[in-house]
C-alpha cells in the first residue's frame, strides 16, 4: 500500500486491490483465462496472502493468491510493483514452497503431484526483451526439443511490453489496464471482460466496508512502522559511534523483514530515519535483507 493513496486511486497492481478483487472466484478465472489463453475454472474461492511454511522453524512465505482449479493445477498469482532483483529465485522459492506441500508425508508417488503455475505481473520488463510474457518451462540444454515435463510454469508478465507478437490482444489490455485501472482505460478497451472487470472494480472502491478495511490495514502498517522505528532506537543508543549505527541500522532492516514490511517501504523508513543517500540504503538493504 503506498503512502498517501485512497482507495478510489488504487491500480491493480497495488496490493490491496489486488487482493480485494482476486479474492472474487470469477475475477481470478476470467484473469488467468486471459493469461494461460484456456478457459479456468476454480475448485474454490482464491485464497490470498496464503501462508506457507515447511515446518514451524522455517521462515514462511506470503502468496499473494493461492488458488487450485478443476483439474488440480495450482495457480499462485502475484503482483510485484518493485524490481527487487531476485525475482527469478523468488519465484524458484514460491514453486519449491507449494512443491514441498502437494504430497502427504509418506507419499512415494512423484506422478500424483500437482502442476503448478507461478504467475508474477510487474510494470517493468524483467528480461529486457520487450514482451508481454515471458514463459519458463525446464528445457534440455542439448536438445532444445526435449522438455522436462515436470508439471512447472513460470511467467512473467510485463504490463509495458512493446511487442505484441505471441500474445492476444485482450492480454496486451488487460495488462495495461493493472497498470492503469481507470474508466478511460476499460472503456478504450475491446474486451468486453475487460469491462466486466472494471465494474467489479469500481464496486470494490465503493464499498463502505472495503473502504473501512483498507483504512484498517494501512493503520496497521502505521504501528508496525512505529515499533520498527521504536526497536531499532533501542538497538542503536549511541547512534553517534559508527560501529553502534551500524549495527542499528542493521537490526532497523531485520525486525522489518520479521514484520513482513515489503523491502521498499523499509528502505525508505531506515532511510529517512538514519538520513541515509540511496545509493548507501541500497547497500545495507542488500548486505542485511535475507531473501
Amino acid at each position: 500500500m503506498n503512502q498517501g493513496k485512497e482507495l478510489k486511486d488504487l491500480n491493480l497492481l497495488d496490493r490491496f486491490l489486488f487482493n480485494e478483487a482476486m479474492e472474487d472466484k470469477e475475477f481470478l478465472e476470467k484473469v488467468l483465462g486471459i493469461i494461460l489463453e484456456k478457459d479456468i475454472e476454480l475448485a474454490h474461492a482464491p485464497q490470498t496472502e496464503k501462508e506457507i511454511r515447511k515446518s514451524t522453524w522455517n521462515r514462511q512465505i506470503k502468496l499473494d493468491v493461492w488458488a487450485m482449479d478443476t483439474e488440480g493445477n495450482i495457480h499462485n498469482t502475484e503482483a510485484q510493483k518493485q524490481n527487487t532483483g531476485n525475482l527469478p529465485k523468488r519465484s524458484r522459492n514460491y514453486q519449491g514452497m507449494i512443491d514441498s506441500r502437494l504430497l502427504v508425508p509418506g507419499e512415494v508417488d512423484f506422478g500424483k503431484m500437482n502442476d503448478v503455475f507461478i504467475i508474477l505481473i510487474m510494470p517493468f520488463d524483467l528480461f529486457g526483451k520487450g514482451l508481454y510474457r515471458y514463459t519458463f518451462r525446464m528445457k534440455c540444454e542439448e536438445a532444445a526439443d526435449v522438455s522436462l515435463m515436470d508439471g512447472a510454469t513460470r511467467l512473467f508478465l510485463n504490463t509495458r511490453g512493446t511487442h505484441e507478437e505471441g500474445v492476444s490482444q485482450e492480454l496486451v489490455e488487460m495488462l495495461r489496464y493493472f497498470e492503469d485501472t481507470t474508466d478511460e482505460r476499460a472503456q478504450a478497451s475491446g474486451s468486453e471482460t475487460i469491462r466486466w472487470m472494471h465494474e467489479k472494480i469500481r464496486s470494490i472502491k465503493s464499498s463502505e466496508e472495503v473502504g473501512i478495511k483498507f483504512m484498517n490495514a494501512w493503520e496497521e502498517k502505521i504501528l508496525d512502522r512505529q515499533e520498527a522505528r521504536e526497536e531499532g532506537l533501542r538497538e542503536g543508543r549511541i547512534k553517534g559511534q559508527t560501529e553502534e549505527r551500524e549495527q542499528s541500522i542493521r537490526k532497523m532492516i531485520e525486525f522489518c523483514q520479521k514484520l513482513a514490511i515489503p523491502q521498499e517501504e523499509a528502505a525508505n523508513q531506515v532511510a529517512e530515519m538514519y538520513q541515509l543517500e540511496k545509493e548507501d540504503i541500497n547497500g545495507y538493504m542488500r548486505q542485511h535483507w535475507n531473501d
